[in-house]
């Protein structure tokens, strides 16, 4: 009995999708803030409601490497990293904003006090992005 020209056709189709899905490499999704951040809650659920696998990084707890930040300020400006607007910031001195000018000074802060760090901060396959919005993480995710 010969199969059906239409079936070998769509079972050739699948085949040849599951063959790409396998071929293609896992995105690595690191959200790196705090857990009781209330942005950064935000981001984790709508990740996982969104089904992507993702590692969460408390920089509190978990510290940050200095490498870690570094790669964020390639494409991130420092002064969009630098939470200018939290308490940490307004907790610290005039003299010490004041001396917070550039990205290694910024980095100096960051690593430092990490809760002076805008949150969340993704790590999509090394590209980054801070701050959360569902419009911004959607755009992020369909490109």
């Amino acid at each position: 009995m010969t199969a059906n020209p239409v079936t070998l056709h769509k079972r050739k189709r699948r085949d040849q999708a599951i063959r790409i899905l396998l071929a293609r490499p896992t995105m690595t999704i690191t959200l790196y803030g705090i857990p009781n951040c209330d942005t950064v809650k935000k981001a984790r659920t709508w990740l996982a409601d969104q089904q992507h696998d993702f590692t969460f990084h408390d920089f509190k707890k978990q510290g940050l490497q200095r490498a870690t930040v570094e790669a964020w300020l390639t494409q991130l400006p420092w002064d969009l990293l630098v939470n200018k607007k939290g308490t940490t910031w307004r907790a610290l001195s005039d003299e010490r904003q004041a001396s917070i000018v550039d990205a290694a000074s910024a980095l100096e802060l960051m690593l430092e006090n990490p809760s002076i760090i805008k949150r969340p901060v993704l790590d999509r396959d090394g590209q980054f992005s801070v701050a959360f919005s569902s419009a911004q993480y959607t755009t992020l995710f369909t490109a």
